[in-house]
């Protein structure tokens, strides 16, 4: 059987950690959707390690890591990020790439950038990643096995380059000209070839072969629900299917392999990019939020949007992922508050409202003050009984609010700073 963990927000939850936490407890850690516009920091001791494509088991020494099919692969930014943990020689055994996953190449990322030049701009990190979706979707797209094929297949795969580039320079999206592209793309693929060849297979026959085997897998989403395709802050959103149902799709395990979804949530809410953000505080609470937590993108570096705790989109969240257990993090962050404010309800259309509307940008929040811990601390904290009673208070209220049992509270960025509750093992 296989675990999941899923974001519950609009992404950064701090999914890394958590699957840093849990890995030991694992024979295979899967991402299966998005690419390296998401990021997880994961902190050990002294260092830090950004991780993009790779997933977070890999500093776990007996875990084997799987990017599986539903991911999209900008190859230079794979390698590089293969690097900080010794190459491909190192990683030979431990890390394996899905021949099925899409490939990002040079004319996707400026295509991304061409389009967010626009004046509807989304708010992307401009790396290439909905241009990719967009060519899997129109099945005119390369993958992992055209990378590992590339010298048999040069001559056909360039040729559905040329035409794909030529296409969008007719449309006047492109600066670049029609050759530079086409060579960007080329010695982009022949570098993957030459370097990514080895990690290359068919990830979900070995996954079968794991569950037969009785390996414990745990599923490692990127972004947030909020910012799934389908059920997000749509357009504002990202091109893949962030929440537990894609976690299928993207690695070919049925829906009856999944036993357990663990879903993370921080202790208030943040965003990147555009979109709407009901309870978002560009005042002093939000630059509050913004310091202490450090909320800044892993990815990008770029500056998250932040405010209070939205107990209607986590509950949808939790509804939509089917969550077991939550993982509340950053409760630390909160320090020092003499109340704290959580969104309870919605103003909608002249009327008060408990669910998520579709066109979230209409509604207002309305919310219950809760008394904070100034005073206190709940920093580096171990044990659920040594948290300040505050604290204890603001998470009892947050699981009535969303209705699903808190198992896990980080209380700092460390691998030890975590309190377990409840049965833990999801």
């Amino acid at each position: 059987m296989a675990d999941l963990i899923v974001g519950i927000q609009w992404g950064d939850e701090g999914k890394g950690k958590i699957v840093d936490v849990l890995a030991k407890d694992y024979d295979y850690i899967v991402r299966y959707q998005g690419g390296h516009n998401a990021g997880h920091t994961i902190v050990v001791g002294d260092k830090k390690y950004a991780l993009h494509l790779i997933p977070s088991g890999i500093l776990t020494s007996h875990c084997i890591n799987i990017i599986g099919n539903g991911v999209v692969i900008e190859p230079s930014a794979l390698i590089e990020e293969m690097r900080q943990f010794g190459g491909e020689q190192a990683l030979l055994g431990r890390l394996f790439i899905s021949d099925r996953a899409h490939i990002i190449l040079p004319f996707h990322q400026e295509l991304d950038s061409s389009l967010e030049r626009a004046a509807n701009a989304i708010g992307t990190t401009k790396k290439g990643i909905g241009p990719c979706y967009t060519d899997k979707i129109a099945r005119i797209g390369l993958r992992a096995c055209d990378v590992r094929n590339f010298p048999a297949q040069r001559e056909s795969i360039i040729a559905r380059l040329q035409e794909r580039v030529r296409t969008l320079k007719e449309s006047n999206i492109l600066d670049s000209s029609l050759e530079e592209l086409v060579q960007a793309s080329i010695s982009s693929l022949e570098s993957a070839h030459t370097i990514l060849s080895p990690f290359i297979t068919d990830t979900t026959s070995l996954l079968w072969e794991a569950q037969a085997q009785g390996k414990r897998i745990l599923l490692e989403g990127a972004q947030g629900s909020m910012l799934d395709i389908d059920h997000g802050t749509y357009p504002f959103v990202t091109s893949s299917t962030t929440i537990a149902a894609g976690s299928c799709a993207g690695s070919g395990l049925a829906p009856r392999d999944i036993a357990s979804v663990l879903g993370i949530m921080k202790a208030y809410c943040t965003r990147v990019g555009h979109g709407p953000f009901p309870t978002e505080d560009g005042k002093e609470f939000g630059a509050l939020l913004c310091e202490k937590g450090a909320e800044f993108g892993t990815t990008t570096g770029r500056k998250r949007r932040c405010g209070g705790f939205d107990a209607l989109a986590a509950r949808y969240a939790c509804r939509l992922n089917g969550c077991d257990k939550i993982a509340l993090m950053k409760l630390d962050v909160l320090d020092g508050l003499e109340e704290i404010a959580v969104c309870v309800a919605y103003q909608y259309q002249g009327r008060k409202i408990t669910y998520v509307p579709s066109d979230l940008e209409n509604a207002t929040p309305i919310y219950e003050i809760l008394p904070g811990w100034a005073g206190e601390s709940s920093k580096g904290v171990k044990s659920y009984d040594a948290l300040p009673t505050n604290a204890k208070a603001y998470i009892a209220r947050l699981e009535e609010l969303v209705g699903v049992k808190i198992a896990m509270i980080s209380t700092g960025a460390e691998r030890s700073e975590i309190i377990y509750r409840y049965d833990c093992a999801i």
